[in-house]
């Protein structure tokens, strides 16, 4: 772990914008930043979890056990907060955090969280903020996916991925096949067919994880129409 200095952070999240001075150098004192390879643990389910972390650089899974095997809940990009309200209203992490590309957090402790919270109204603002917008995001591809036939699920992933993971038509599939199917609750046979067929249907090009989306709009067609 290395310590850094808040106020001078440029990857600052919205809500630490609002701390004042001595809040900030509060921060500074009770932060840790640690960097995490591809495949590091972040945070394990059902440990007691004594600090807040923040998620400057890089992508995270968060998974369970709880459902007989792995399961791929959601992605978390930076700059988020992981699990905030899990960690404010509960000492047991209900869910494992896990670096799926080069990642950089931040560990706040949750005490000095939870006063800045109590003492700054702007800065409980903009979390309860963060939160609401956390969460209608997940709903939202939650209900995507639970809706939608096989292609229209694949269609939806690959456009989610595209639009709000890497902002780029081109991009290196976060998830192996059977992780994929695993998340849209399909079978892994069904990923790798589908994909194939849009492969031949030049509305993608792959080549191996890296997928190129060659004819968005037909995807939109695809996903829209489940």
């Amino acid at each position: 772990m290395q310590k850094t200095a808040c106020q001078q952070c440029v990857l600052q999240s919205d809500s630490s914008v609002k701390l004042i001075k001595n809040q900030l150098d509060e921060l500074t004192d009770h932060c840790s930043q640690v960097e995490f390879k591809p495949g590091e643990i972040i945070f394990k389910e059902n440990a007691i979890s004594t600090n807040v972390v923040y998620l400057r650089r890089g992508l995270v899974k968060i998974h369970t056990d709880n459902f007989s095997k792995d399961r791929i809940l959601r992605l978390t990009k930076a700059p988020s907060y992981l699990c905030l309200p899990g960690v404010l209203g509960n000492s047991i992490n209900r869910f494992s955090a896990t670096a799926i590309e080069p990642t950089v957090a931040c560990f706040i402790d949750i005490h000095v969280f939870k006063k800045f919270i109590l003492e700054n109204g702007d800065f409980a603002y903009k979390i309860i903020l963060e939160l609401s917008q956390n969460e209608i995001k997940s709903f939202q591809v939650s209900l995507n996916l639970a809706q939608k036939q096989a292609n229209g699920r694949v269609a939806d992933a690959l456009l989610y991925f595209s639009h709000e993971i890497y902002n780029a038509q081109t991009f290196v599939l976060p998830f192996s096949r059977q992780e994929l199917g695993d998340w849209m609750g399909i079978s892994r046979e069904s990923v790798s067919r589908i994909l194939g067929e849009f492969h031949s249907a030049h509305i993608i090009d792959q080549s191996g994880k890296e997928i190129t989306i060659l004819n968005e709009e037909l995807l939109q067609q695809i996903s829209q129409k489940g």
